[in-house]
């Protein structure tokens, strides 16, 4: 619930200050105070959204102790670390230059003005890289190796874990969709303007230059989503097979384009069909998943009876070998510390390599079932094909904006005014659903493989996490009720002479 509030904010942060630094550029570059007159409203709206989104995002780093005990035990080590950089190099950083950006308008140059409202952003954009960094290690754990004598993991290769190819692909796409949203945002606010005859020429300005960089952004959104799903398909496949409601694999595997899911589907090892109604296109999964149109894709029922054939040639183990494996591995982190106690050292050796060999499936130990390796298929599947629905309807909508304002002809087009406005909360809409599919999509996994959610948390009772949460509801929706309040206000009273 925090991530999710915090993403309502973070999100138009990053995309409203890339248009802020263009436009700034333009009034440095050519003089016009119009230009200047556009930055500065557009700032000040940046400003307001980054405030709550401070707030937000400090509670969310303090619950991982109060919440999340155990996790930040096991891997604190690691996680923490970007978490630090965060903190100690971009956090800084913006707060340095954000008062430049915002009070130093007759105090310091043109140019060096531009500098700090890049620099604030840059910041901004960094703090985003570390902490998508964090939570892309929890979807592909590298770059670490396992102490028994602390009983947590230890960070052995810095750079794997900045730079594995799960976490350079989480940052763009993620910072590509505040780009986007950013876009969406002042398209639809200038629309507001055009509507009601006010500001024409800040509208007409602001209107090409979002409209230009929304529509570059959702191309590259949709390429870094391609990047996304292969990632998933070669990290996560049971993720990937609830995107798809795919109980079982085939070869070659075709992609639902369209369909409705089966609520009598109750369990893997049923004959029901999954699906109602569904509408496929040949081959397309198996070339998005493996880029391989003639591959396997597993299924469901696949990825938990094992037996197939993996595209590094391995052939994949089942769930009871990995809860077998993982309770060997649990088992001999016990034997190892009796030995360890006794000053048995022979027996701890032996112990200690035991689990070295076990420790890829440790966390299968703390799972009872095969099923609790399932996650919820119906909100994957509908989130997944509704986020990929918006993100198209996105590039038609930035497309029309574009052709029509080159055309001088989008004061005159009332219809798609309407559109622009109305379609601003589909971009909100569209990112919290990409981050459903992300960590819904790999439940029960704290971090994939090694910490199942059970294990990660707290001891502290039911009843506390409930006052708490609804505290925190609360909380955050007035915080966000204020904000819209508030940017209401602001954009009410339109760009003013500074």
């Amino acid at each position: 619930m925090t991530a999710m509030y915090h993403w309502l904010f973070v999100p138009l942060t990053l995309g409203l200050g890339v248009i802020v630094c263009i436009l700034e550029s333009l009034y440095v570059k050519t003089g016009n105070e119009e230009w200047k007159k556009a930055t500065q409203f557009w700032m000040t709206l940046f400003g307001i959204n980054f405030a709550i989104g401070v707030a937000t995002g400090i509670i969310l780093e303090f619950e991982f102790g109060t919440n999340w005990s155990n996790y930040s035990w096991f891997v604190g080590d690691i996680f923490g670390a970007p978490l630090a950089i965060e903190a100690i190099l971009a956090f800084f950083m913006e707060a340095t230059f954000i008062s430049i950006m915002f009070f130093g308008w007759k105090k310091v140059s043109k140019g060096f003005h531009l500098a700090s409202t890049w620099l604030t952003v840059i910041g901004a954009t960094l703090s985003a890289l570390w902490i998508l960094v964090a939570n892309a290690w929890m979807q592909f754990p590298v770059g670490m190796e396992f102490n028994p004598d602390t009983v947590r993991n230890e960070m052995i290769d810095f750079w794997s874990i900045l730079f594995s190819p799960v976490a350079i692909n989480k940052f763009f796409h993620t910072v590509i969709s505040g780009w986007v949203l950013g876009s969406l945002f002042v398209v639809g606010v200038s629309a507001w303007f055009l509507l009601k005859k006010r500001e024409i020429d800040f509208s007409l300005r602001s209107i090409k230059v979002a409209a230009i960089i929304g529509l570059i952004s959702t191309i590259l959104l949709a390429y870094t989503g391609d990047n996304s799903a292969y990632n998933v398909s070669q990290k996560q496949p049971m993720k990937l097979a609830a995107m798809e409601s795919l109980y079982n694999g085939q070869k070659p595997n075709a992609l639902v384009a369209l369909g409705i899911l089966n609520p009598a589907k109750k369990s893997y090892n049923d004959s029901i069909d999954p699906f109602i109604f569904k509408i496929e296109v040949p081959s397309l999964l198996s070339l998005l998943a493996n880029r391989d149109i003639n591959s396997f894709v597993p299924g469901i029922k696949d990825i938990l009876n094992g037996g197939y054939k993996t595209m590094d040639g391995t052939v994949a183990l089942s769930f009871d070998e990995k809860q077998a494996r993982g309770k060997a591995a649990i088992k001999s982190l016990a034997d190892y510390q009796t030995a360890i106690q006794s000053k048995d050292t022979a027996a701890a050796k032996i112990h200690k390599a035991a689990l070295k060999v076990n420790y890829a499936q440790f966390g299968y130990g703390y799972i009872d079932k095969a099923e609790k390796m399932i996650p919820n298929i119906p909100t994957i599947y509908y989130s997944f094909r509704l986020m990929v629905m918006i993100g198209f309807y996105f590039i038609a909508l930035f497309g029309l904006v574009l052709y029509f304002s080159l055309k001088k002809k989008i004061e005159k087009a009332n219809w798609l005014l309407w559109i622009s406005l109305l379609s601003i909360p589909l971009g909100y809409v569209a990112g919290q659903l990409g981050w459903v599919v992300a960590e819904v999509g790999r439940q029960p996994w704290a971090i994939q493989d090694v910490l199942p959610v059970q294990a990660a948390i707290s001891n502290i009772s039911a009843n506390s996490v409930k006052i708490t949460f609804f505290l925190f509801l609360v909380l955050f929706t007035a915080l966000l009720v204020a904000e819209i309040r508030i940017m209401l206000k602001q954009i009410k009273k339109g760009p003013v002479e500074k």
